[in-house]
């Protein structure tokens, strides 16, 4: 009789609760959110941010020189921290919410109106404030790869103030042209996780301060050569395994498209890897640490913007063109050009990502990007849609063009400001004392 009654009271409860659930305007109405696609994206968030801390902070402390090492770092853990402040404040409102053609609204200011049960209408698989977290560590990660560009001379002030500016002028535009509703992506542009929004915009404005800066005291004339590479082998390490969800996350959820996106993004870096050590070995005589660690870079830059789009045969094509291409405009094109990009952000993320949308509109398979509202989604050249190459390099420059004009823009302002450059004294003494008090012993 016991029994019974328990049985009665646990039916009961769960035809109340079930009952409460339909009534809940937020769960009975609203889209609902997949616990695997969930599962999978926080674990692709963690993956990301662990691209910039520690991945891209150990790279880039292994590149340069030991008195310099702590500030580079620093500004790795800047970017982080300033970043993910801001774009809670502002920065995913602007990106991801509202349908303007140019930049969103500020309905989610301070994230107000966020709850646990939220969709943005991008993603509707997925918690609101998942998304905004997963997309958060791409806009760190793009802003920390431009210190590479300025490492060894830029004041941690000037780059902190910069970082804030940039942000909002540069990056959250082209995310929401892009990926945020904006006219790029109206347009047609395939940018899967970030060949126009991360790699060229980051290379790009690496490249205008580096220009805007000057030369590193010494360069051309003195021996600039990296302090550990056992450093950047750890940090290209964890880039490479945190580009899985990079790329894979990028599909916003867990299936067929996230994992064929992770089998691409790894054979583009083994590609790009080989493609950059065979360029060296064959001019230079000797393939070195650091060339592998840049061609895999390379190619896990350039397969980006395709990784969602391409079969693994096309990564092996991407990412060896991207190997030999990047050490080419690391080597070649820099010297010509007489231009100091302390750790080769441009030629590495700049070119690879050119490369990489361009190459988007040539592989693209149509079967990869169609959906319910686009039954035959978006074919490239090799399926007889011209149009598609057309669109990336319209979109190529576009990005270029705002890129280029509104970072100089910011670098001198905070030129104004702040001041962008440390004195000759500090730089010979090392931005890590006279920036940060601290030293390696």
């Amino acid at each position: 009789m016991k029994t019974a009654s328990a049985s009665r009271r646990i039916l009961g409860w769960t035809a109340a609760t079930l009952a409460g659930l339909a009534a809940s305007p937020a769960l009975a109405q609203g889209p609902t959110i997949d616990g695997a696609d969930t599962a999978w994206i926080t674990t692709a968030t963690a993956l990301v941010l662990l691209m910039t801390l520690p991945g891209l902070a150990l790279l880039y402390a292994g590149m340069v020189r030991k008195k310099h090492l702590l500030a580079v770092m620093a500004q790795c853990f800047a970017a982080a921290m300033l970043v993910s402040v801001l774009w809670m404040i502002a920065g995913y409102s602007l990106t991801f919410v509202g349908g303007g053609s140019v930049i969103g609204s500020l309905d989610r200011f301070f994230l107000a109106g966020m709850s646990l049960e939220s969709v943005n209408d991008l993603a509707a698989n997925l918690p609101e404030s998942l998304f905004a977290a997963f997309q958060m560590t791409f806009a760190i990660i793009t802003v920390a790869l431009v210190a590479g560009s300025v490492a060894d001379r830029m004041r941690f002030s000037a780059f902190v103030l910069f970082a804030a500016l940039w942000l909002f002028i540069v990056y959250v535009p082209i995310a929401h042209w892009v990926w945020g509703g904006g006219f790029l992506g109206e347009w047609g542009l395939l940018d899967f996780a970030g060949g126009t929004v991360v790699h060229i915009n980051a290379g790009v404005a690496g490249l205008v301060a580096c220009l805007v800066l000057g030369a590193r005291h010494g360069y051309g004339s003195e021996n600039l050569s990296p302090f550990d590479l056992s450093l950047a082998v750890i940090g290209t390490s964890l880039l490479w395994v945190g580009w899985f969800g990079f790329n894979g996350g990028s599909a916003l959820g867990a299936g067929s498209r996230a994992t064929m996106a992770i089998l691409v993004t790894h054979l583009g870096a083994s590609m790009g890897a080989i493609g950059w050590m065979a360029a060296e070995w064959w001019t230079r005589g000797k393939p070195s640490v650091l060339g592998i660690l840049s061609g895999a870079i390379a190619g896990l830059g350039t397969i980006t913007p395709a990784s969602g789009f391409v079969l693994p045969w096309h990564a092996l094509i991407i990412g060896g063109v991207a190997g030999i291409v990047c050490f080419w405009a690391c080597t070649w094109l820099k010297q010509r050009l007489r231009y100091d990009d302390s750790l080769d952000v441009f030629g590495i993320h700049g070119v690879g990502g050119v490369i990489g949308t361009l190459a988007t509109g040539v592989f693209a398979v149509g079967a990869l990007s169609a959906s319910p509202a686009n039954p035959t989604g978006s074919p490239g050249l090799l399926e007889g849609n011209a149009a598609q190459l057309q669109t990336q390099a319209i979109g190529v420059v576009v990005t270029i063009v705002w890129c280029a004009v509104a970072t100089f823009v910011v670098l001198k302002v905070v030129d104004l400001l702040v001041g962008l450059r440390v004195s000759p004294e500090a730089e010979r003494m090392g931005l890590d004392v006279t920036q940060h008090g601290e030293a390696l012993q």
